[in-house]
């Protein structure tokens, strides 16, 4: 991304990111100047002169910060989606610059003491709801952030604040190069066995690309699925699964520079010390003060309960599994490396399809265009292509407008490349406020990684990655789609992260909805709609293994809560061995000893998940409680997206959560949808008991 011009990109605040200008040079020069800006207005908010109002102090105390997040937030989605050693460089010589600020607003005790006053003023009676829920936000904040701290504590907590924010951004940048740097160039085509042409051709250019003959394959998981799913050579399957789970880990080959390890025990120790510090029991104890769960053994419970709902099946999935492996393949010791392809196998005989043959009707455009169309006809919006710079060519931009009125914009990034972080997410690049001089709409970022476009063809999508783009558009209609005038609770902002994968979550039940599919399908090669027996055979097998994937997730969940909840920095808990312990005692597939799963799993570590992973369980309730609603009154009933909309997408952070919920619902949230969907039958508590 080469700069066009002299002026600083992340200096221009006049409407969307100058992506087109943007230079990793700008990055040192632009925070140094807003960070002075910032320190201004909180100079200025701290006067006693300043009234404690939220039109003389807390709005230009918003609205100096803001421009300082929003263009820090730009140099982080660059930093995940276009990663350079330049970038690198500028980006983590500004972050302890801008953590120390942050960690200085948190802190101070003046800001704090305004925010007091406002909030026990005549003037906190006069604001709206949404501006009284940001001033008890801050006050919590404030709390959180150490503000009530002694020195020297008040230093510690700082320093901790400043050296987690190294490690975590330490910790993604190890699990990225530790992808990138392995590759297997096959050049014998008989140990590619199995595998469809379109990964075989992928491999085949990635090869070319680097000058290479054969088919080079790597850990992106575009590379790394395909083999796992379909690849007939096990040892090729074992030889990929192992540097896959041991990356950024000790056993990590050739070398082990980037161990992640060393940081997990640091970041855990730091963790218990910041608890300790604010007088909290544990790091999790800390995590949930904001969140809708009550505490660590609430969570532990929730998640347990979950799990002894979903073993019989789960056990009954691997049973089934692995006599088919036995009987039919040849396989009578099933590993972890053989499980995805068994599990392939065994769906194709069962209900005579695959994953690779619904691909070829999912071309990813065309999924766009579904998309859309669905939220039109939910919520009362038109979505289309708009301009933007933007920070590669496979990004597109579009906006969302009602009654010829922006309502916000997005950009979509859909593949996979060497300079993105893995995964999907959305994030914001700037959120909706406003005020008596003007509107500012929202604008999001919706990043995936799927597999780019192979020779001529549009990208394909597995029925997994639409369910995903689904997913992550959720979050995006959530940010984009509030009505909220309050930048602090509009859009994401403000929701509890135990709710806010509610609307995301709500979005995937639509991938298996037949209009819905219909209309966003096309086959690459004849552009007919998928085949209504094709759909209904999917229909049959979307349950297939529910138990073992919801195990998983429960895995996942409670040994991030445990760790957080029993960590003793007097008496270091020995990660991998909980791991080991959790994976007892609620999984029933245990991984070969090397597995170092937790040496990449940036969510918790790096992420902005630690103690916080159950929440996509425990949102899953109340998503499909949600959506449980439009089955109850047809699936595209217009007055149940009105109140959708109305109840829940946007009203953003404006109220609990909780409160949200029971306005769209009239009650409290029901677990017997989420087992329905999952196809378990809850047997130990009435249908219709509260969750």
């Amino acid at each position: 991304m080469p700069s066009t011009s002299d002026a600083n990109a992340l200096l221009d605040f006049s409407d969307l990111p100058r992506f087109d200008l943007f230079s990793p040079a700008h990055v040192s020069v632009a925070v140094d100047e807003l960070l002075a800006q910032a320190r201004a207005a909180v100079a200025r908010a701290e006067e006693d002169a300043t009234a404690a109002t939220w039109d003389e102090f807390v709005a230009p105390l918003e609205r100096a910060t803001e421009r300082l997040g929003r263009a820090w937030g730009m140099v982080g989605h660059l930093n995940a989606v276009a990663d350079s050693s330049d970038l690198r460089d500028a980006y983590n010589a500004s972050l302890p610059k801008v953590t120390q600020f942050w960690t200085e607003m948190g802190q101070n005790r003046k800001l704090f003491a305004k925010y007091r006053a406002l909030a026990d003023g005549p003037a906190y009676g006069t604001l709206d709801l949404a501006r009284r829920r940001v001033v008890d936000n801050a006050l919590r904040d404030f709390r959180l952030g150490g503000a009530e701290l002694e020195s020297p504590a008040r230093e510690r907590f700082a320093s901790i604040q400043e050296r987690h924010a190294e490690l975590a951004q330490r910790f993604s940048e190890n699990v990225l190069d530790a992808t990138n740097a392995y590759s297997l160039v096959i050049s014998d085509e008989s140990r590619l066995a199995g595998l469809p042409q379109d990964a075989r051709q992928a491999a085949r250019d990635e090869a070319e690309a680097d000058g290479a003959q054969g088919w080079k394959f790597t850990l992106r998981f575009p590379s790394y699925l395909p083999v796992m799913q379909y690849a007939d050579d096990r040892a090729l399957r074992e030889q990929l699964y192992r540097a896959y789970v041991t990356r950024a880990s000790e056993l990590e080959q050739p070398e082990a520079a980037r161990d992640n390890g060393p940081l997990i025990a640091e970041l855990m120790r730091l963790r218990a010390e910041e608890a300790a510090l604010l007088g909290f029991p544990s790091a999790a104890a800390v995590s949930l003060e904001p969140k809708m769960a009550e505490s660590p053994v609430q969570v532990v419970s929730f998640l347990r309960d979950l799990a002894a709902r979903a073993r019989p099946s789960a056990e009954r999935d691997l049973a089934e599994v692995r006599a088919f492996a036995a009987e039919h393949l040849g396989l009578p010791q099933l590993e972890s490396w053989d499980l995805a392809y068994a599990s392939e196998k065994l769906k194709e005989a069962r209900y005579a399809f695959s994953d690779h043959e619904v691909k070829q009707y999912f071309q990813a455009p065309r999924v766009l265009d579904g998309l859309f169309g669905l939220i039109g006809r939910l919520f009362d919006v038109t979505i289309g292509p708009d301009q933007a710079p933007t920070w590669h060519p496979d990004v597109r931009f579009f906006r969302i407008e009602r009654d010829g009125a922006l309502v916000g914009q997005f950009y979509v990034d859909l593949y996979a490349r060497a300079s993105k972080r893995g995964g999907a997410w959305m994030d914001d690049a700037r959120g909706r406020r406003h005020d008596p001089a003007s509107t500012q709409t929202p604008v999001a970022y919706l990043n995936c990684n799927f597999q780019p476009p192979v020779g001529d063809k549009p990208a394909l999508l597995r029925h997994d990655d639409v369910i995903t783009l689904f997913h992550e558009f959720g979050h995006g209609l959530h940010h984009l789609l509030t009505r909220v005038d309050a930048l602090g609770v509009s859009g994401i902002n403000g929701v509890e992260w135990d709710a806010v994968e509610l609307p995301s979550q709500f979005m995937e039940n639509w991938c298996w909805e037949w209009d819905v599919v219909r209309q966003m399908s096309a086959h690459v090669d004849n552009g007919e709609p998928l085949p209504r027996a094709l759909f209904d055979k999917m229909v049959a097998a979307k349950n297939f293994q529910a138990g073992l994937a919801l195990l998983r997730q429960v895995e996942f969940a409670l040994f991030d809560m445990r760790l957080h909840a029993e960590f003793d920095a007097g008496r270091p808990v020995a990660v991998a061995a909980l791991l080991a312990e959790v994976r007892r005692e609620v999984s029933v597939v245990q991984p070969p000893p090397y597995n170092r799963f937790q040496n990449s799993f940036s969510h918790i570590f790096a992420g902005g998940y630690s103690a916080g992973y159950y929440s996509y369980l425990w949102a899953e309730v109340l998503s499909a409680d949600c959506f449980a609603a439009f089955e109850e009154a047809g699936v595209f009933d217009a007055s149940t997206g009105k109140r959708f909309l109305d109840e829940i997408l946007s009203v953003g952070g404006s109220r609990p959560a909780i409160d949200s919920f029971r306005a769209f619902r009239g009650r409290e949230p029901r677990i017997d949808a989420l087992l329905r969907h999952n196809g378990m039958v809850d047997t130990t508590t009435p249908e219709t008991a509260d969750a």
